[in-house]
C-alpha cells in the first residue's frame, strides 16, 4: 500500500500533471463562482422572491430534458482507448441531441399553457420558446466539455465557465425590467455563450469528425448501451429527486417559498456544481487509468480528503451564521433563506463529497447500481416529503424533512460506492470528524463571543 501511496502522490505532484489540471479547472469554476455570487445581492434587489420562482420551474424542465439529450453517450466519450472511437461517440451523442431538440419544440408549442398551469405560474407559458434553445446548449456544451476533458483541454473548458458567468449577469442585470423574463434569457443565453466557445475549439478536429462511418457509430452504440439503457434512467431519477421539490413547493406552497428554496439552493450548491463538477471532470479522465493501475481507492480518499478540507469551513458557516449572513448579503426580505440554508447545508456537505466522486459508477460500470439507488433515493426523499404535506405540516417542515432525508441518503451512497471501491468508510468518516468538527466549535464560539459583546 505504501508504495501505491507513493506512487499515487508522485502522479498528483507531477510537473504538468494532475493537480495541475485541477488548478486550472478549479482556478475558472472558482472565478464564475465569484462573479455570481458577488451579483447576487444585487439580483435580489432586482428581482423578487417570486421570479426566482419562475426561474425554479424554467431551471428544472431544462434539467429534465438535458439529461437524455445526448442519450448519456456523452459520458463514455473518455472511455475508448482508440481516437477513431471516441470520435464516433461524440457524433453519436450529437445525434441524439438533434431528435431530443425537435422533440423538445413540438412539446413547447403543444403543452407550454398546460405546464405553466399544471405549476401554478401562468406568466411561465409566454417564455418556454426559450426552453429549447437552452436544452440544445447544454446539450452540446455537455459534448464539447467531455470532449475537451479527454484531449486535457482544461484551460479552454475553465474560460468558459468565466463567459457563461459574464453574459449571464450580464443579460439579468441589464434586463431585470422586463421581470422573470430577464434572468430566464440570462439562463439561456450564458449557456450558449460557453457552448460556442467550447464547439468552435472541437471544430478544429473537423478532419477527425468527417471521416467517422456509419459502422463506427453503429458500433460504439452497441458498445456503450448501458448509457442510454440504466444511466438515462438514473439521470433522470437523480434530476427527479432535485429538481421536483421546487415544482412541488411552487403548486402547493407558492412562488415566495419556491423562490427562497431555490435560491438557497442555488447558493449552497455552487461549490458543487462549479468547483466540484471540475474535479468531477478531471476524475473521469484519470480514474480509469487509477483503475487498471490497482490505485484507485488510495486516489478516491485522497480526494474524498481534500474534499472535507474544501467544505467544511463554509459548511460550518451556514449552519452558524445562515441566516445572519443572507439577510445581509441579500436584504431582509430573504433572511429566510438563510433558515433555510442552515438546514440544507449538511445535506449540500455530504453532495460535495460523493459528487466529484459519483462518476465511479462510469469507471466500475455499475450502472444498473445507480439505477437503483437513484430509485430509492428518490422514493425515500419523495415519500417523507408527501407524507409530511398529507400530515398537513407547513412548508418549513417539509423543506427540514427533506433535508434530512437527502443527507441521509448521500451518506448511504458514499458508503456503499466507496465499499465497492475498497475505500475504508470508517477512514472518510474520521477525515469528516477531524475537519468539521472543529470548525463547527470554532463557528459557534465566534458567534457566542459576538452575542456577548454585542
Amino acid at each position: 500500500m505504501k508504495s501505491l501511496l507513493v506512487k499515487i502522490n508522485n502522479k498528483l505532484n507531477a510537473q504538468g500533471g494532475f493537480l495541475k489540471a485541477v488548478s486550472v479547472l478549479v482556478g475558472g469554476t472558482a472565478g464564475a463562482q465569484l462573479l455570481l455570487i458577488a451579483a447576487t445581492p444585487f439580483l435580489t434587489r432586482l428581482y423578487s422572491p417570486s421570479d426566482f420562482g419562475v426561474l425554479a420551474a424554467f431551471i428544472a424542465l431544462i434539467a429534465f430534458f438535458t439529461v437524455v439529450a445526448n442519450g448519456r453517450y456523452e459520458l463514455a466519450i473518455h472511455l475508448p482507448e482508440k481516437i477513431e472511437d471516441c470520435v464516433a461517440v461524440t457524433v453519436l451523442s450529437f445525434i441524439c441531441l438533434l431528435f431530443t431538440t425537435i422533440f423538445s419544440i413540438v412539446f413547447t408549442f403543444f403543452l407550454s399553457v398546460p405546464i405553466a398551469k399544471l405549476l401554478q405560474t401562468p406568466q411561465l407559458a409566454s417564455y418556454l420558446w426559450l426552453l429549447p434553445f437552452s436544452i440544445f446548449f447544454i446539450g452540446l456544451y455537455q459534448i464539447c466539455n467531455a470532449w475537451s476533458v479527454r484531449h486535457k483541454q482544461y484551460k479552454v473548458i475553465a474560460s468558459t465557465r468565466i463567459i457563461q458567468s459574464v453574459v449571464t449577469l450580464f443579460i439579468q442585470l441589464s434586463f431585470f425590467k422586463l421581470t422573470a423574463l430577464g434572468l430566464l434569457l440570462g439562463q439561456a443565453f450564458g449557456q450558449g455563450a460557453g457552448s460556442l466557445k467550447l464547439s468552435l475549439q472541437a471544430l478544429k478536429n473537423t478532419k477527425e469528425f468527417g471521416s467517422v462511418k456509419y459502422s463506427q457509430i453503429k458500433a460504439v452504440a452497441k458498445r456503450y448501451k448501458k448509457f442510454p439503457v440504466y444511466s438515462t434512467w438514473t439521470g433522470l431519477f437523480n434530476t427527479a429527486s432535485l429538481q421536483l421539490a421546487p415544482l412541488v413547493f411552487l403548486g402547493l406552497f407558492g412562488s415566495t417559498v419556491a423562490g427562497l428554496y431555490a435560491l438557497t439552493l442555488k447558493l449552497v450548491s455552487l461549490p458543487v456544481s462549479l468547483v466540484g463538477q471540475a474535479i468531477g471532470s478531471i476524475f473521469l479522465s484519470e480514474a480509469p487509468k487509477a483503475k487498471r493501475e490497482g490505485c484507485l481507492n488510495v486516489l478516491i480518499l485522497q480526494f474524498n480528503k481534500k474534499l472535507v478540507q474544501m467544505g467544511c469551513l463554509p459548511t460550518a458557516i451556514l449552519i452558524v451564521f445562515g441566516p445572519e449572513l443572507f439577510a445581509f448579503v441579500l436584504g431582509e426580505q430573504w433572511y429566510k433563506a438563510g433558515v433555510y440554508a442552515q438546514w440544507l447545508a449538511p445535506w449540500i456537505f455530504l453532495q460535495f463529497q460523493w459528487s466529484p466522486l459519483s462518476n465511479l459508477t462510469v469507471v466500475l460500470e455499475l450502472q444498473k447500481e445507480a439505477l437503483i439507488s437513484q430509485l430509492l433515493t428518490f422514493f425515500a426523499r419523495f415519500g417523507v416529503l408527501f407524507y409530511a404535506i398529507g400530515s398537513g405540516v407547513e412548508a418549513d417542515h417539509a423543506i427540514q424533512l427533506f433535508a434530512i432525508v437527502s443527507a441521509i441518503v448521500y451518506f448511504l451512497m458514499i458508503s456503499y460506492y466507496f465499499i465497492r471501491a475498497e475505500v475504508s468508510i470508517i477512514n472518510t468518516v474520521k477525515i469528516n470528524i477531524l475537519y468539521f468538527v472543529p470548525a463547527l466549535g470554532v463557528g459557534f464560539l465566534i458567534k457566542w463571543s459576538l452575542n456577548a459583546i454585542l
